[in-house]
Order: C-alpha cells, then structure tokens, then sequence
C-alpha cells in the first residue's frame, strides 16, 4: 500500500508539472494597440467626418463598434478547437471565391470608383477580399501537412502555389483588389519559405525579383514619358511613385501632401490633434493615417507604432514555435505573414518607397470589415496558444 500511495503521488506531480498556457502579452498588444489606432482614428478623421456626416465622432463611433464586436468574436474563436476547423477549410476557401464572384453581380457595390464591397442590410458593406486571407491562412496549413515531405518537390510547391494563385487571381479579378492579390499570394509563398529546408534558392528568388522590379521601374519610366496611360489608373499610380513632384496638383496630390505631413512632423511632432495635412489628404482615416501620426506624434509616434506591431509579431512567432502540432504553427505563421505584409507595404506606401496600393495599416486604419477579420485572426493565434502546454 505505502508503494501504490507513494506513485500515486509521483504520478500526481508529474501531471502537475505541465499546465496549459495562454498568451496574455498578445492579448495586452492587441489591446494597447486597439486603443491607441482609436485615437488616432479620431484625430485624424474628425475634421472630415464633421464636414461629410456632421458629426465628428462618426468614424471614431462605429471603428469602435466594430472593435467591440471584434473581441466577442475573439472571445468566441479562442473557445474552439482549431483542429476542428481543419475538415471546413477547403469549403471556406471556395465560399471567400464564391463571395468574390458575388460582387460582380446586382449585390455588389462601387464605392470610390472601386467594385469591391457586397450590400447588406441596414446600409452596411462587406468585403469578401478580407474572408480570402483568413481561407488561405486555414486552407494552405493544411494542404502543407497533407503533403508532408512532398512540399520539398516541385510538384508539391507548384500545387500550393496553384491554390494560393487561384484565391489571388479570384481577388484580382473580381474584386479588382491586386494589393490584397499580392498579400494572400505572399501569405501562400512565404509558407512554403517557413517549411522548406533549403533557404538559399528563396534568397536567389528573392534577389531576382528585386532586381526585376527596378529594372521594370525604369523601363516605365522611360514608356510613360509621353504621358499616354491607356485609361489605366494603375500605370497612373507607377507614374506619380517616380516622380510624385509633377503630379503634385493631380494624381500625385495624396502622395505629396501625405509627405508634407511627415516632414512637418519632426521627431516629437505637432501634438495630438494639431495635424493641418488631415485637413487636405483624402481619405486620410484609411491607407494613410500613419502620414498623420508622423505628423502630430513625429518619428517618435512612428517608432510607437513599429515597436507595437514589432511585438505583436514577436508573441505570435513565439505561439508558432511553441504550438502543440504543424497545422497550428503553420496557421500562426500565416497570420504573422499577413501582419508583416501589410503593416510593411503601408510603411512603403506612405513614404514613397513603392507604388500606392491601398493597403491600409492593421488595427489603425478605418474599416468595419478589416478590423472584424484581424480580430478573428487574433482569436485564432490566441486559440492554438491555449493548447501549449508548459512546464512549471
């Protein structure tokens, strides 16, 4: 009997030793980062919701209704099992094509001149682009762990690439939204760069590319001289990147004034509130808040913003490392692909460094449906955290 107690015991201890853990630091980003995008969403977008709505809280208003929905759904997705996700990824990543194909029937609304939105009730839009993201970052995981050691082939690559092609090219061409194209294509390639052993050809891949574009910039800036762009507002974008100066009363206009603001800010800024660009950039709550920031906070509310989003990825690269099995490292890494794309590609386009796309900034930027579906990702990395089992 003292034998069968005394293993009991050591039994009970050893069970004891392991706990499950929940990452608390990402939730504590997620939320000082929230608070503060609401901020500045207000500062930047009263003076243009005061002159559109007559009411200067408007954007603020419903940004934080959509937050406050956004943790309920965080709160439900942490409650599930993400293994149980995995038999409906491939019938969600068809649903977010069928959504797309929608648009381009009598449900689809134009708004700015872009056919991207579905109609709801209430007066309300939905964006399906954004369900796209969120059926790459469930449905390529789990192709990867179908295929095991085949992803290492070619044909293995060529097949993720395939799938990932298709939901972006859906996007592109049914939404006309290439700058989401290119995150969930980038979401795709940089899944197969996280579970491929070799590094060096991505590295060749990477270089080659970059050097393409370059010389893709020049050959264009060469062909446009002429001024003649075929109607297409995308070759008028290339045209203001290179050289945003001469199109500073036209097409260039939220480029440069959105650089003004960053110049006049200076390190410590104007002061909360005190921005004068928010009043003359258009659309300033949305791709362009971060012109702002620099603007009233300067670069030190620049480093702010980097430092939060360097955290936040931080924590979810930890959660990727530390997760129970492949299909949930996998799904975090591609929500901390999806982050770091679009929080880069805004930085870019804010400072000049690459074309405008219309990325907006995570968590910053005005927009219902966007702030929903990061917060459904949130939810996600915060569900595969509670299944890491740590030892005391």
């Amino acid at each position: 009997m003292p034998k069968n107690r005394t293993r009991k015991r050591k039994s009970s201890a050893l069970k004891r030793e392991k706990t499950s853990y929940f990452d608390y630091s990402l939730l504590a980003v997620l939320i000082f980062l929230i608070c503060f995008g609401l901020v500045m969403l207000y500062s930047s977008s009263a003076y243009s919701a005061m002159i559109q709505y007559e009411d200067s809280m408007h954007y603020f208003k419903r940004q934080a209704f959509f937050c406050i929905v956004g943790f309920a759904v965080i709160y439900v997705v942490v409650k599930i099992d993400y293994h149980k996700l995995a038999p409906y990824a491939k019938k969600i990543y068809w649903f977010s094509v069928f959504l797309m194909a929608l648009v381009q029937t009598p449900l689809g609304k134009e708004v700015n001149g872009a056919r991207r939105w579905l109609r709801l009730p209430a007066g309300q839009q939905f964006q399906p682009a954004e369900l796209a993201k969120i059926a790459v970052i469930l449905f390529i995981p789990l192709l990867i762990c179908q295929m095991g050691k085949q992803i290492n082939t070619i044909q293995g690559i060529g097949c993720v690439l395939l799938w990932g092609g298709i939901s972006a090219a859906c996007v592109y061409f049914l939404t006309d939204n290439m700058s989401t194209g290119i995150i969930v294509m980038g979401i795709s390639c940089l899944l197969i760069f996280v579970v491929h052993p070799k590094t060096a050809p991505f590295v060749v891949i990477f270089v080659a590319g970059l050097i393409a574009f370059v010389l893709a910039a020049i050959i264009l800036s060469n062909i446009l001289k002429s001024g003649d762009f075929g109607g297409s507002f995308r070759l008028r974008r290339i045209v203001v990147w290179l050289n945003p100066e001469q199109h500073a009363s036209d097409w260039g206009y939220q480029v440069m004034q959105g650089l003004y603001a960053i110049g006049s800010g200076g390190f410590f800024g104007k002061g909360l509130g005190n921005s004068a660009q928010k009043m003359v950039i258009p659309e300033v709550q949305n791709d362009m808040i971060l012109s702002i920031i620099c603007e009233e906070l300067g670069v030190c509310g620049a480093i702010i913003v980097l430092v939060l989003f360097g955290l936040l990825l931080y924590r979810l690269m930890f959660i990727a490392q530390n997760a129970p099995d492949l299909y949930g490292s996998l799904i975090v890494t591609g929500i901390f692909c999806h982050i770091a794309l679009q929080v880069v590609l805004n930085v870019a386009v804010v400072i000049n460094l690459i074309p405008t796309t219309g990325i907006t900034l995570p968590f910053i930027s005005y927009g219902g449906t966007s702030i929903l579906f990061l917060m459904t990702e949130m939810g996600l990395a915060l569900c595969v955290s509670r299944r890491i089992e740590i030892e005391e």
